[in-house]
């Protein structure tokens, strides 16, 4: 809209012609009968009677003209203005009139050619009145030219620009706000809210954005019904499993019962199989609590320091078994906002994965203090285990659900690739935020980070 209004100002500046003003100016055209008669005076009484005319002229209009001949001579005998010279060598037979203001003076100068009775050429010239003179706007390079076109703006731009601009901001925002909203929608879907739709206000437009905003709504309702029958079915398979695990078991037992020495390599085979399998249904239902109805649990305010001391016992009591150790370095007392058993959930299953990778003969540190960032007090909660630490590529994915980094690796630890998911997202669920990084010299670290509410 600026450069439009703009490149309008200029062109009409550009191609604006004097020679089309006297027919539009009144001033142009009353100078031009002053004019014409002080030329009929001067070829029919002479000198003397020029002079009286334009005294009459300049003490009825204030306008002080003085006449030129075709020759360049001043023929009124009365002072010449300053600037007049300049004026009457502009004129010509295409452009008659010419005004324009010199920098030095306050009043306009003008001249107008005009022909005699006699086919005699002549100019008259002269000051023009300060304040009641309407006079043509000078071209540009013409003294007087910037000054003009600063009071045209001041006068004419500017206003156009200022409605212009309020037009076009609440344009602006009148496109702009929905698209923001579709935007807020699209972040919600993105960070695991499978409810988000877009306003009910937006789907009532009957424009190319309400109809992408239905057409989200779809999308999104869409996905919502994949996942969430996607949630059920892995629920029910892992409740489905646990029956026959359990029959397995007990079917074990009485094989170990009637076979012989020969057959117990294989029984404990089956037994640790049967047991993996058992954790991963385990795990599976976990992850189908945390992800399908988590957010109802009722919140309250979680010990986290107790929290924190309880894993670490569980877990070393456990570590100890396999030659390793786990140990709290720091414990701040700290509470914050949640649900307990996901919090305790997320801890223990990155500590229980820290155990399962740190280097025999090592231990597992884990840290809890608080951080102010910016007003927001957070608990950060750090687990380092001492092992080999992860790929660079890798540490980004292995808070996915099934994926691991080594399958050998995990075969004989046990891991299911689970653990890290459910962790992060019942992190994610207490609007917190957790990391992972490898260690200077060695090993790996995972920072959690949880809200303080007040």
């Amino acid at each position: 809209m600026v450069v439009v209004n703009v490149a309008s100002f200029v062109t009409g500046i550009l191609t604006e012609r004097r020679s089309q003003f006297p027919r539009q100016s009144p001033m142009a055209q009353m100078f031009g009968v002053y004019a014409q008669s002080a030329v009929e005076v001067f070829e029919r009484d002479g000198k003397t009677a020029l002079a009286s005319y334009l005294d009459r002229v300049e003490h009825a209009s204030n306008i002080h003209a003085v006449l030129f001949d075709n020759l360049g001579n001043e023929v009124s005998g009365r002072t010449v203005p300053e600037g007049v010279l300049n004026a009457i060598s502009r004129v010509t037979d295409d452009s008659p009139y010419v005004f324009y203001f010199l920098p030095q003076q306050q009043r306009p100068i003008a001249a107008h050619l005009v022909r005699g009775p006699q086919g005699v050429t002549y100019v008259l010239a002269g000051e023009l009145p300060k304040l009641d003179f309407p006079g043509p706007p000078p071209r540009l390079g013409e003294p007087g030219s910037f000054a003009f076109g600063l009071r045209l703006i001041a006068r004419s731009f500017l206003p156009v620009l200022l409605v212009g601009g309020l037009f076009c901001y609440w344009l602006a925002r009148y496109l702009s706000t929905p698209i923001v909203q579709m935007r807020g929608a699209t972040h919600e879907l993105s960070a695991g809210n499978l409810g988000a739709r877009v306003n009910q206000k937006l789907l009532k437009r009957h424009d190319e954005i309400g109809y992408l905003g239905r057409d989200f709504n779809v999308m999104a309702g869409r996905i919502e019904s994949l996942i969430g029958a996607q949630r059920r079915l892995i629920g029910d398979i892992s409740h489905e499993l646990r029956s026959p695990l359990a029959r397995q078991g007990v079917a074990l037992g009485l094989a170990r019962r009637n076979a012989g020495p020969q057959a117990r390599p294989a029984l404990d085979r089956i037994e640790r199989e049967a047991e993996r399998l058992n954790e991963m249904i385990g795990q599976l239902l976990a992850l189908s609590l945390v992800e399908s109805g988590a957010e109802r649990l009722e919140s309250e305010k979680v010990d986290l320091s107790a929290v924190v001391k309880d894993v670490a016992d569980d877990a070393d009591f456990e570590a100890r078994g396999r030659d390793r150790s786990v140990q709290v370095v720091t414990n701040e007392s700290l509470r914050i906002n949640g649900v307990s058993e996901l919090v305790r959930s997320a801890i223990e299953n990155v500590v229980r994965n820290a155990v399962r990778y740190t280097s025999a003969g090592t231990s597992v540190d884990i840290s809890l203090t608080s951080e102010t960032v910016k007003g927001n007090r957070f608990a950060v909660i750090n687990v380092r285990d001492h092992g080999d630490g992860v790929p660079e590529g890798s540490i980004k994915d292995i808070f996915r659900p099934f994926y691991r980094v080594e399958d050998d690796r995990d075969r004989k630890t046990g891991g299911t690739g689970l653990g890290l998911s459910i962790a992060a997202r019942a992190v994610h669920l207490h609007h917190g935020t957790i990391e992972a990084a490898n260690a200077s010299d060695g090993g790996l670290i995972v920072e959690i980070r949880l809200p303080i509410g007040s």
